[in-house]
Formats: C-alpha cells, structure tokens, sequence
C-alpha cells in the first residue's frame, strides 16, 4: 500500500448533528488520504454545510447542543471547538463569498492577521504593536504563495477592481501562505468563475494536492469532480450514502446516488384527473427570458408551459429557478419576451402580470408575501381588493369595505388550508411557518387566478401540512383548470405532483424531464452533466 494511503489526515466517524429536535446529520463518515482531493457531494439540504461547520468547530454547532461521533487528525482524535482550533491544526477553508479587503493590496491581504514586522527604538519602548512592517519579507510570502498556484500578479497590486477569477486566486494563496496546511475546503470554488477560470482553479487544485495538501471539494458539477477528484463522498437527506473512489465509478452512477430515493406518495390516488391538457393552448411562454436577480439570475431561456397542466421547476439553489417567478411578477429585472394566454406581459411594470390574471406565493413569505402586523383576514383579502375590486360594495359614490364577505370568504380558506390559528383576527406574524405559508396561499387563490406561480411551497412546513398542501393545489388543477406552476428545491415533491418538469441550471434551462424519468438523468441535469440534448418531455 502507498505509504501516504495508510494514514488519514481527516477521519470523521459516526457524526449525527440535531437542531431543535431536527435531525439534520444521521451518523456520517468522512475520510481524506494527505494530497488527495475529494469530493463532498449532495443535493442541497444533504448536510454538507453541516459537516464542515463541525470540522471548523463554528459556534453555531456548540451553542445548539453540539455533536455526537469522534473526528481525528492524523490519527488522533481531536476536539475542534472553535475556528482557531481549526487553523491551528492546518485546516483551511476557500470561501465562496470573498473574505478579501478590497482597499488592500495583494500581499496585504494575503498576509492580514500574520503580518512580518521588525523591531524599532518605537516598539522596544512602547511593545510589537509599534514594529515597522517587513514589506519585502511579506511581499516574498505573497509571491511565493501565488507562484505556487500559477497566478500571475503583481503583489502590490490593489484588489478592488480584480477579475472575480483572480480574487478567487489570492484566497486560495492566504489559505497556502498558512503555516502548516495540510488541509484545505473548498466550498463551490467555480460557482463565479467562466469557464476558463475554472479550468485554471482546477488546475490549481491538482498542484496543491501534488505537494501533499489534502483538498475536501464541495461542488454539485459533476463533470469537474470526474475531471479533477481522487475519490468521493456522498450525501443524501443527512445520511451517509458511499464513499467511491473516481476511477471506480461513472457520472451516472454518482447522479443515481445523490438523488435516488424511495418516492413517498405526496399526492393521494383518489383525487380524480379528468383533464385534457391542451397541448396547442400555451398558459405562459418564455423566449430569451432574463431576469437580474441577485443569486438567481436568468440567463436566456425558452419556454413554453401548456394551459391547465402543473408544471414544476427544479434545480439547485442559485441556478435561477426561483428568479423565474419574481421577474415575471416584476419584483426583479427582466427582459425578454413573455406572453400569458398569448398576450405579452409588460415587464417593466410592477403588477402587469397580476392584470392578466397570474397569482404568486413567494418563497420569501416574511419579506414578500405576509403584511405580519396584519391579520389573517386581511392578509387573504387585500390583493384582491386591490386588484380585482372584490369585498367591495358601492354605496352611492363610494367603495366599502364588505366585512361581511370578507369575513365570510376568510373563514372558508381557513377550513379548506386548515391554517391553525385562534381566529380570522390574529396577527399574520404569530403563525408558525407553516400555516403562514398557508395564508399566502390563500391570498393568491383569493385572486382567482389563471395561471399561478408557487416558490417553495412547502419550505419549513411538516409532512402532514405538505401534503394537505401540494393535493389542494392537485385539486385546484383538476377541478378548476388552474395552469399550476411548482418552483421547488425539493425534486420528490416535483415528481409526486408534475405533469412535466424543468431543470434549470446555471441560469438556464438543462432540459424538461417526465417525473419518472430515470434518477439519473435527474441528477446529471442538476449537476450541469446532462448531455442528452434538450430533452422536451
């Protein structure tokens, strides 16, 4: 056996994490060989932020209870409790959100916290923190650390105003210019680079693993993990799935085993479809679809979803699924041409899309979807008021308030969402998630909408209250006609109630997959792999 192989720099055992009675990790395993890159895969909510919150001991895992199992450095269990402890003992992390000072120049922050510095008559009378920084000696350390990863900048340069590709650079350079690393996260490194950064990156990789580094690789593209890894690890839904090595596996093996799974039944049986989907009749068609919204962004897509279908959107988080909905409801930029029943939104007005009849519930329902200080009823009732004139009556000249049919229209959705609460009366804000989700529902149905838009319709919400949800808008689709519209992270959901689904990834349409298509062209897809061309279920 290669005498490197015979030791792990990192060893997790049996570690299970619990958050408020949640239980988010279930006994995992996580080994690492020194100079090895491996791979940290899983769908999001796998439980891969987790793991590495205990490897850095980050106070979010010690001020919830902490952690069962046992990890080991180089053979030696260890307790990681906080992030110097981390450092101290060569574990490095290279974020996907810069921690770089952009007044700084290169060397400085490459060197901020472990600055050289010379004594002078200042420092010996008044203590260190009057020493004269040893520039030349701290510039040799920069150089030295960016040679090693093959970027070519000068040291003294300033970072504002740096390609994202080279800021991503002199990140991984700080981590290098650690004493003493010998381990280095790298958390979806090629998540803001072009492709030909991430080539560069990938490469960067291959050198520090080849001076005996080793390198976890956080990532959901499958085509660099295929490129760059030695071996891998796979969650799924906060358990251990495997560890493979590469050479030993495929890219549809590796898609299988992030997303297979049993498929609970969402969606009771009993619930008649009867429908005849219009396949000539176009509910809402996308052409060159942009949408500037800040970690969704859409990138050009073409679409077209048919009238009284239910139609589900899937992808990773940031892949620009959710970006969709709030540009055609026009709470974000867009551009592009989009037509609901044929007819062209205007999306340089806000509400346009609610004047031709599309309803949303965001997934944003505290910041976007709930007025908290408001009560159940009127949370249900004023879009509508506003919108379609409805629980108003004319009284000579004026429009009131019809509290008798708002009263009347509020209770009923209260009884059909079975929204828990002390009454039509109490405030929005003091609902638990999931029936505020509920009432944002409502809300959009109030409008007796054509098409409707719903973001993460069961996001923080239990089994039982995802259920009732997801069979009402079945209902609503079947009985009524509704063109119903799923953004969803939660690709079970999609597959328990879409007639056809799409797959968005970075920022633009993959392919539309049927919701028995095989779990691996789900999961090449999702992962930026699938190369069956554009797939049109």
């Amino acid at each position: 056996m290669d005498k490197a192989k015979e030791t792990y720099v990192l060893k997790m055992d049996n570690i299970a994490k619990e958050y408020y009675g949640n239980r988010v990790l279930k006994g995992v395993n996580l080994q690492i060989h020194p100079g090895e890159i491996h791979a940290l895969m899983g769908e999001n909510g796998a439980g891969k932020s987790t793991l590495m919150n205990i490897l850095f001991g980050m106070p979010v895992i010690h001020s919830t209870g902490g952690f069962e199992g046992t990890v080991e450095i180089n053979g030696e269990p260890v307790q990681i409790d906080t992030p110097l402890k981390a450092m101290e003992m060569g574990i490095g992390m290279v974020h996907q959100e810069f921690m770089l000072i952009p007044g700084f120049t290169v060397t400085e922050n490459i060197k901020v916290g472990r600055e050289i510095s010379t004594p002078n008559l200042a420092s010996r009378l008044f203590g260190r923190s009057m020493e004269t920084l040893d520039v030349k000696a701290m510039r040799q350390d920069a150089k030295k650390a960016l040679d090693t990863i093959g970027l070519q900048i000068e040291e003294y340069a300033k970072v504002a105003g740096l390609p994202v590709g080279y800021m991503q650079f002199i990140e991984i350079a700080r981590e290098l210019d650690k004493t003493g690393i010998q381990l280095l996260v790298f958390d979806e490194p090629t998540a803001v680079l072009t492709e030909s950064e991430a080539e560069r990156l990938l490469e960067a990789m291959r050198v520090i693993s080849s001076k005996g580094i080793a390198i976890i690789f956080i990532t959901h593209r499958l085509d660099e993990v295929m490129a760059v890894a030695d071996s891998m690890t796979i969650l799924r839904d906060g358990e251990y799935v495997a560890r493979k090595e590469i050479k030993d596996t495929s890219a549809v093996e590796i898609a299988e085993l992030m997303i297979g799974r049993k498929v609970e039944k969402l969606v009771d049986d009993s619930i008649p479809d009867d429908r005849t989907i219009d396949h000539k009749r176009v509910a809402v068609s996308l052409r060159n679809y942009r949408v500037d919204m800040p970690g969704e962004q859409v990138k050009g897509i073409d679409l077209d979803i048919q009238k009284g279908e239910i139609f589900g959107i899937g992808g990773l988080a940031g892949q620009g699924k959710l970006g969709i909905p709030n540009g055609i409801m026009g709470l974000y930029k867009a551009y592009g041409e989009v037509k609901i029943d044929g007819q062209a939104l205007n999306l340089n007005k806000l509400g346009d899309a609610l004047d031709h009849r599309v309803a949303f519930v965001s997934e944003d329902r505290r910041g976007v979807g709930l007025l908290l200080d408001e009560s159940i009823e009127h949370n249900i009732i004023f879009s509508a008021m506003q919108t379609n004139k409805r629980f108003l009556k004319k009284i000579a000249w004026m429009n009131l308030y019809d509290g008798g049919a708002a009263k009347s229209h509020a209770e009923e959705m209260v009884k059909t969402l079975d929204i828990r609460c002390t009454g039509i009366k109490q405030a929005a804000g003091a609902l638990s998630g999931g029936n505020q989700q509920k009432v944002c529902l409502a809300r959009a149905l109030t409008l007796e909408p054509d098409v409707l838009f719903v973001s993460e319709p069961t996001r923080g919400i239990d089994i039982g209250a995802k259920k009732l949800v997801l069979e009402y808008l079945t209902k609503l689709n079947r009985e009524q006609g509704m063109t119903v519209i799923i953004v969803s992270s939660e690709l079970m959901e999609l597959r328990s109630v879409s007639d056809r689904i799409a797959i968005i990834s970075d920022g633009k349409l993959a392919c539309i997959l049927k919701p028995d298509d095989s779990d691996a062209d789900f999961g090449l897809a999702m992962s930026g792999a699938w190369k069956g061309g554009k797939k049109n279920a």
